[in-house]
């Protein structure tokens, strides 16, 4: 032959003849060649060393070929490499028995070295499509996925930012006239009480109707809890402009342009996100109140995509959450209780100063090894059915890895808790700004952290 082939070729016989014929005919083609004389034997060689073709005879001592073959098959190790039975039984049926068991191709003995070397070199090339195909099929099939995700996440972003942006427009006005209201009302209120005041000072000999309808009323318990329901009104809408403020914090577009970043402050996004949360945060009647740490670093304000940051700070808070949720259904109250469910946020500069991590971690009971090796694959949940979809964890290493060119890792002790730690990449010019003076965060030197019990 001309063509010089390439590849590992294990021949099964247990004629020594025939061994010798093909196996200098194969080596002389440029093949490798490896000896089996039995189907035992054979089995054995294919688990230390995986050839790219097998020569297989059907009467041998021990296992036949069929045996041989019909094992081979079932091994998802060795089912992909083609097998072609070399015998001198020629019937039909054991032709058919033959390929029924997966057999690529058939010889009948005696054979012609020529044609041997012709159907090893046909289906060495179709091996080698075959893994071309497949290889391209997984790029094209994680290249799909990715899009899907990008695609998913993005629908979802642009569709929750038009729901909240609609939300807070619809809230922020008639909260201001509420709070402007109020603010009118404790001026009038103080008004009325200097008027009052004024007026018993006047006329301190009150008639008897005046004087009844005053302890009817319980006038001094009006003009002492009054102010306060106005303070606590004045909170309250204080309160729901924050939510506001957050909720359009958390879903904010980010540019028009999908590749251009903009400076955002890491903490904005995780207190918006943590006041999203706030509700899911309380205790319930099966679970004691979630705890959240806060150790905040002094970090600068990050190049980044903020709305899909969000939404991955949202997702790994979210699970935090679901773990503690899921331990009800192992633990009572009170053993949830001693435990005391916990999440720390801690963000800091690296050593180098070339990035920022994020560190979220629970105190919940952790996942196994194998779980840890697909928690970011496309649809791989632990949730029950209609609880989860696969999908949050692997948009978020998305958004992380493709879109900021950053990290995304996990690290869980079972019974323990778990820890994923975001590290985003800063621009070289961070490198390059001293510290000490701490310019960027208003006199903070980086070592301090803000601790924090909240929620």
């Amino acid at each position: 032959m001309t063509n010089m082939l390439s590849g590992l070729i294990l021949i099964v016989d247990d004629t020594p003849t025939n061994l010798d014929v093909v196996c200098e005919a194969l080596s002389d083609a440029g093949l490798e060649v490896a000896i089996a004389t039995s189907g035992e034997r054979a089995l054995q060689q294919v688990q230390r060393e995986l050839p790219d073709l097998i020569l297989l005879d059907v009467m041998m001592p021990g296992i036949d070929g069929f045996e041989t073959c019909q094992r081979l098959k079932a091994d998802p190790l060795t089912r992909s490499v083609p097998i072609i039975f070399m015998t001198a039984l020629s019937d039909t049926d054991s032709k058919i028995r033959a390929l029924d068991l997966g057999a690529a191709d058939y010889i009948t003995k005696p054979f012609q070295e020529q044609e041997v070397l012709a159907r090893v070199k046909t289906h060495l090339q179709i091996r080698s499509l075959t893994k071309e195909l497949e290889q391209d099929l997984d790029q094209k099939n994680a290249a799909l996925q990715a899009s899907q995700l990008h695609l998913i996440q993005s629908e979802k972003m642009s569709a929750l930012g038009n729901l909240v942006a609609g939300i807070a427009h619809e809230i922020n006005n008639p909260i201001g006239f509420l709070r402007g209201s109020i603010e009118h009302i404790q001026d009038y209120l103080e008004d009325l009480m200097e008027h009052l005041d004024c007026y018993q000072q006047t006329y301190s000999e009150a008639s008897a109707q005046i004087l009844d309808h005053a302890e009817d009323i319980e006038l001094d318990l009006i003009r002492e809890d009054l102010p306060n329901i106005l303070d606590s009104m004045k909170a309250a809408s204080h309160r729901i402009a924050e939510i506001s403020t957050s909720l359009r914090t958390f879903s904010r577009s980010d540019s028009d342009n999908e590749d251009a970043q903009v400076l955002a402050d890491i903490h904005e996004g995780l207190d918006s996100t943590l006041l999203i949360l706030k509700y899911r945060l309380k205790a319930s009647d099966r679970r004691p109140e979630i705890l959240v740490q806060k150790l905040y670093g002094n970090l600068p304000e990050v190049p980044c995509f903020p709305g899909q940051l969000n939404q991955v700070f949202m997702n790994l808070l979210a699970n935090a959450i679901d773990a503690f949720d899921e331990a009800t259904h192992q633990q009572s109250f009170m053993e949830l209780a001693t435990r005391q469910p916990t999440i720390t946020i801690e963000t800091l500069l690296a050593p180098d100063q070339q990035s920022v991590e994020i560190w979220i971690r629970d105190n919940a009971f952790g996942m196994s090894e194998a779980v840890q090796q697909r928690i970011f694959d496309w649809a791989f949940t632990t949730k029950g059915v209609g609880r989860g979809t696969g999908l949050g964890l692997a948009i978020a290493r998305q958004i992380v890895v493709d879109r900021h060119q950053g990290e995304l890792t996990v690290n869980s002790t079972l019974g323990e808790g778990s820890s994923f730690c975001l590290r985003l990449p800063l621009p070289s010019m961070f490198s390059d700004l001293t510290w000490d003076s701490g310019a960027m965060m208003g006199g903070v030197s980086p070592s301090s952290l803000v601790e924090s019990r909240c929620f």
